[in-house]
């Protein structure tokens, strides 16, 4: 992206209006690695496909499929991403948290953000599909979303990051997950930018700096929807123990696995909670 984002975004915004005409989004849900079943369920929906919008970077990651669909969830107008985009496949930051943008210029109130994470057993033991409500992040991309020319459209230039995951979305959350007998945890999301997994011993130092979960993606949208005063709820699910915690080499085919063991209970509690906002 260069110093004609707004001109970029606003392009993309142009042509998605013409597709949806008066749909007017209030709540949106980026879909994480095999999570994208959960767009299914909506209703009169209308895909666009990432690809024939201009300027929008198209996802390349199997299990990313790389549509927008709007339509509705529980009679309430929803944007998904079925699919997400993520810095190590070679985008910058402002590129990665371009559809952030676009949902800030529909004026979204709401982000649901899902994940799937390696869970790193400090304090939460944890093991693969668990479901972790993000609480707090550590960034350690190396880079941020907000960095470089500032437009005042988006927010304020060095906005607080106190409570980026809203604590009142969570309680909600945390009700329904009690009324569905589902067990649900809190943690620290710590962000890595990937490919590559992390190692036994990088583990051990995230463990000690904090963290509960191990991702490569979730910080940029996040910290990218805060400054655009979006409240944001992150839903990790545990795709795999993290290096040297797992007996066994981690793999990609692994996450998509435990994706569709989780997909469903995840669908559900979305739903409700998008029922309940």
């Amino acid at each position: 992206m260069n110093n004609n984002l707004l001109f970029k975004i606003n392009q993309a915004i142009k042509y998605i209006k013409q597709k949806i005409k008066n749909l007017n989004p209030q709540i949106a849900v980026v879909l994480g690695s095999g999570l994208g079943d959960i767009a299914e369920e909506v209703k009169n929906k209308i895909v666009i496909p990432y690809s024939e919008i201009p300027n929008m970077p198209t996802s390349t990651v199997s299990g990313h499929k790389g549509n927008f669909i709007f339509g509705y969830i529980e009679n309430k107008p929803v944007l998904f991403m079925q699919g997400r985009l993520h810095f190590y496949e070679g985008y910058s930051l402002q590129a990665v948290t371009f559809p952030i943008r676009i949902m800030q210029k529909f004026k979204i109130n709401y982000l649901i953000l899902t994940s799937a994470v390696g869970g790193i057993k400090g304090k939460l033991q944890l093991k693969p599909s668990d479901i972790v409500l993000v609480k707090d992040h550590i960034n350690f991309l190396g880079d941020n979303p907000l960095r470089g020319k500032h437009y005042e459209d988006f927010g304020e230039r060095f906005p607080d990051m106190t409570e980026v995951y809203d604590k009142t979305l969570r309680e909600i959350f945390k009700k329904i997950a009690k009324k569905y007998n589902i067990k649900i945890y809190e943690g620290i999301y710590l962000a890595l930018r990937g490919p590559s997994y992390e190692t036994p011993a990088e583990i051990k130092a995230f463990k000690k700096l904090g963290a509960d979960v191990v991702g490569m993606s979730v910080v940029p949208e996040a910290i990218v929807a805060k400054q655009a005063k979006i409240k944001v709820l992150a839903l990790a699910y545990i795709s795999n123990l993290a290096a040297g915690i797992s007996k066994k080499p981690l793999s990609h085919s692994e996450v998509l696995e435990v994706a569709n063991i989780v997909n469903k209970k995840i669908t559900k509690l979305i739903k409700e909670f998008i029922k309940n906002l």
